[in-house]
């Protein structure tokens, strides 16, 4: 086989598309759309965004400390690109899009309503990295539309949502399931009577 090389870049895709809300007072309430985020570490739950300083949510995080991390899906890909190529310092992007602010638990940033989880973050450090920044931040809170539930289990049901993903530029709809982790290893379960 065959490879070409390439200048040192960002190709680490699919990447999540997720709609970052920020702002303490309605006046200030702006939503901002990021490929680079992601988890770091599980005990304690932490993740963290990367943000342009010249993006106008990045001064509001940065004085507020807190986001919230809104998961996108096919209905909200729309919202998601817009609010990703038009700037809060213009627009009002929640009604612009028909967006819902609503209160987060425990911090004072808006969550929306419409996306199927939200994550209530809280910044414990920012990364100066170059033409990004990385804001690391533990997460205080998860909020889940019940609508995503399996009513026996309670198990979140994130397919049901339809969730987006962005890769190289698009943005893309998660296709069917093709495993669950750790079904590469997994014993097969013998039927009864054998």
């Amino acid at each position: 086989m065959s490879k070409t090389t390439w200048k040192p870049g960002t190709m680490i895709y699919p990447l999540p598309a997720v709609m970052v809300s920020c702002g303490s007072k309605p006046e200030e309430y702006n939503i901002i759309t990021i490929a680079w985020t992601g988890t770091l570490c599980s005990d304690p739950p932490m993740c963290y965004i990367s943000v342009r300083k010249n993006r106008h949510s990045y001064q509001i995080i940065k004085e507020s400390g807190e986001f919230v991390i809104n998961l996108t899906t096919e209905a909200l890909a729309k919202a998601t690109d817009w609010c990703g190529v038009r700037s809060g310092k213009k627009y009002n992007k929640f009604n612009e899009m028909n967006l819902t602010p609503i209160p987060a638990a425990h911090i004072n940033c808006p969550m929306i309503e419409e996306s199927p989880i939200n994550i209530e973050c809280r910044v414990t450090e920012i990364k100066e990295l170059g033409t990004h920044d990385m804001f690391l931040a533990e997460v205080i809170a998860v909020h889940a539309d019940d609508q995503y539930l399996d009513e026996e289990t309670g198990a979140f049901n994130l397919s049901k949502a339809q969730p987006m993903a962005y890769s190289h530029g698009h943005y893309f709809a998660l296709g069917k399931p093709i495993g669950k982790f750790g079904w590469s290893v997994e014993k097969k379960k013998k039927k009864k009577g054998k």
